[in-house]
């Protein structure tokens, strides 16, 4: 059976995540003397209070990750939000008072943003959100850097769950295990190969995206709104950052689209990134040790991906 992290172990992650970061900030010329931990779930966020800097250190990871690579896509976000910030555009980007860089201390990997004070009151609108990310899409177009093709998607995570599952039938079943193994071996080669996606989607143009479902990302900041949380930034159709929420944000995205001249949704490709979504919900049972309480969140999606076509019919 599955043996999940307890309480004890819980909380003593998160206190070797806030001291290594207390420790990076006082090494990088930070006053840090009364830290506070202002989230804990796949990150521990903690503000170097009195400085005005938050580190977020990502705590619950996939077995296939390792320092090098998280680091490698920690710098694509500090480069990503820097560069949007240049261009005007409302983000969190990285802090200032640090190099722009991640850190790593006591076997994390972190990075360094402003504190930024939160307009507690205010109660996101997250149809308008999803318009809004048209125009953070119009912004991205021109970055200059390089990024991977559906980082995103993460194959490596996806394909190592689905292989390992099996050693846990209290997270999933038989039955649905071998539905999502199938699923993948369709859906794996677009996600490996951009030229197999280009072949399969023809004209669709490809472009740096957020990769975390934007609308959800947006920080209500006491001076307005800001786009935020761009850890799987990554190259890949615009469809991807409206994966799996719906028509009526599908309809809002849109408008902001047809508003910015730029493309609407393309419905097959919704289709695929809605299946390829399930599938990292899937893969995510993996870490349910790590972090019990996902399963509360996971398993209700799991039992709505049984109702939908296989592969969301692309396979038909």
């Amino acid at each position: 059976m599955t043996t999940f992290l307890t309480p004890q172990q819980r909380a003593d992650r998160t206190s070797a995540a806030a001291e290594a970061a207390v420790t990076a900030g006082r090494g990088l010329g930070l006053t840090v003397t009364e830290p506070t931990v202002l989230h804990d779930l796949f990150s521990v966020v903690v503000h170097l209070a009195p400085s005005p800097v938050v580190a977020r250190i990502p705590t619950v990871l996939p077995r296939t990750d390792d320092l090098a690579a998280l680091a490698r896509r920690q710098q694509d976000e500090l480069d990503v939000t820097r560069w949007l910030a240049d261009q005007g555009v409302p983000v969190i980007a990285p802090s200032p008072l640090v190099p722009r860089e991640p850190v790593q201390r006591g076997g994390f990997s972190m990075t360094f943003w402003p504190f930024v004070e939160e307009a507690r009151g205010k109660e996101p609108d997250y149809v308008a959100n999803a318009e809004s990310v048209a125009d953070l899409h119009a912004a991205l177009r021109a970055y200059p850097g390089r990024l991977e093709f559906l980082s995103a998607a993460d194959p490596e995570f996806v394909a190592d769950s689905l292989a390992r599952l099996d050693q846990h039938p209290d997270l999933i079943g038989a039955a649905e295990l071998d539905r999502a193994r199938r699923e993948w071996q369709l859906l794996e080669p677009l996600v490996r190969s951009r030229s197999a996606f280009e072949a399969r989607f023809p004209g669709i143009d490809l472009q740096p995206i957020h990769g975390d479902s934007p609308p959800a990302n947006i920080f209500n900041a006491v001076d307005g709104d800001l786009y935020a949380d761009f850890e799987l930034v990554t190259l890949g159709p615009v469809e991807w950052d409206l994966a799996a929420l719906g028509p009526e944000y599908e309809a809002a995205y849109n408008r902001g689209a047809q508003r910015n001249g730029t493309r609407p949704l393309d419905e097959e490709l919704l289709a695929f990134v809605n299946a390829l979504g399930m599938l990292r919900v899937i893969a995510t049972l993996t870490l349910v040790p790590q972090l019990p309480e996902l399963a509360e969140y996971l398993n209700p999606a799991v039992d709505h991906w049984q109702t939908t076509p296989f592969a969301g019919g692309l396979g038909s």
